[in-house]
């Protein structure tokens, strides 16, 4: 039998996607459950990141795998409570999306570099710095355990082509509600 938790995805524009998330408190098994099963989300998912309040915990948990491979888990990078030091280097424009936002794409701008602060799924702590496409995974995650959002971040062109989808999701939120 496995550990993994079912998780299903949380779709914007629900509230917790809104919330600053918490500190992990404990590093258990638990918490190692709670990571297996982000993963095994992300990946039946095709993402290459994932943040905690993506499946409806407020925790400051994110997982990435800047493959998207299951089959490369020396790619997955845990990161438990982490804090973004510093950003540095130059500001790219890159097309990203967001597993919470389904066909919803935007130019967004980030800078190369971050450095990180956390922890290991086992308490170890750790400061590295990353570049390219695996500072912008987490950055991006990074924003979701901050409450901000892709929304947040497109462009007024890129809010305008995407409106339809946008209030669809918008929609769905509030029939699943009533």
């Amino acid at each position: 039998m496995s550990n993994e938790l079912e998780f299903r995805l949380t779709l914007y524009p629900t509230p917790i996607l809104r919330k600053r998330a918490k500190e992990v408190g404990a590093f258990d098994d638990a918490l190692k459950a709670t990571v297996e099963s982000m993963y095994a989300l992300m990946f039946e998912s095709r993402g290459v990141g994932l943040a905690a309040p993506q499946v409806g915990l407020d925790q400051r948990i994110l997982v990435l795998n800047d493959a998207g491979d299951a089959d490369k888990p020396e790619q997955n990078l845990t990161l438990i409570n982490p804090t973004i030091v510093a950003r540095e280097g130059d500001k790219t424009l890159h097309e990203e999306g967001c597993l919470s936002f389904p066909g919803i794409y935007g130019e967004i701008e980030r800078p190369d570099r971050c450095t990180v602060e956390a922890f290991d799924v086992d308490g170890n702590p750790m400061r590295r710095e990353f570049e390219g496409f695996v500072s912008r995974i987490i950055q991006h995650e990074y924003d979701h355990l901050e409450g901000i959002l892709l929304v947040d971040r497109l462009s007024p062109a890129d809010k305008l082509r995407n409106r339809h989808a946008l209030q669809e999701l918008v929609d769905n939120f509030r029939a699943a509600r009533a």
